[in-house]
C-alpha cells in the first residue's frame, strides 16, 4: 500500500480515472451495439441516426484519451460500412 501522502493521492486519482475510463468505454460499446441492432433490423434511417450519435461518443472517447485515434477510426469505418451496405 502507499506509504506517503503523494502515493496515496496517486492511488485515489488512478481509481477515479479507472472508473471514468470504464464508463466512457461502456458508452462507446453501447453506441456501437445500437448501430448494429439498427442494421440487423434493416432500418437504414434509424441506423444513420444512431451512427451519428455513435460517432459523437467515439470522438469524445478519443478526446478524453480513453481510446486511441486509429482504433476509433477503425470502428467508425466498420460501422459505416455495415450501415452503407443496407
Amino acid at each position: 500500500m502507499a506509504n506517503n501522502k503523494s502515493a496515496k493521492k496517486r492511488v485515489e486519482l488512478n481509481e477515479r480515472n479507472r472508473v471514468r475510463n470504464q464508463a466512457v468505454k461502456t458508452r462507446v460499446k453501447n453506441a456501437a451495439k445500437r448501430v448494429l441492432a439498427a442494421v440487423e433490423a434493416n432500418d437504414k434511417a434509424l441506423a444513420l441516426e444512431v451512427l451519428s450519435a455513435a460517432y459523437k461518443e467515439f470522438d469524445k472517447a478519443v478526446s478524453k484519451g480513453v481510446a486511441k485515434k486509429n482504433t476509433i477510426s477503425r470502428k467508425k469505418s466498420r460501422l459505416a460500412a455495415r450501415v452503407n451496405a443496407l
